[in-house]
């Protein structure tokens, strides 16, 4: 479920920790430029904030899940 418009944007209390937001906080113009660590369940990812990201969550630009790839077989030598 999504978070109810009246209530606005989900906000981290930069008071309390510096560059750690939380996963669910929205991106606002005030961390336009600045470089903030979003924890990925693993360790913290560093990333820096850009006109594209504002209106977005942190959580997306951390994944959480490592990409999957098939392996290649090798061949039989003759």
């Amino acid at each position: 479920m999504s978070r109810a418009k009246w209530k606005g944007p989900s906000l981290f209390d930069s008071k309390k920790l510096t560059n750690y937001p939380s996963r669910h906080s929205e991106i606002l113009p005030s961390f336009l430029g600045s470089v903030v660590y979003v924890y990925n369940g693993k360790n913290y990812k560093e990333l820096k904030i850009t006109n594209d990201m504002l209106g977005h969550k942190f959580g997306e630009f951390s994944f959480t899940r490592a990409k999957f790839s098939f392996k290649k077989k090798k061949t039989k030598k003759k």
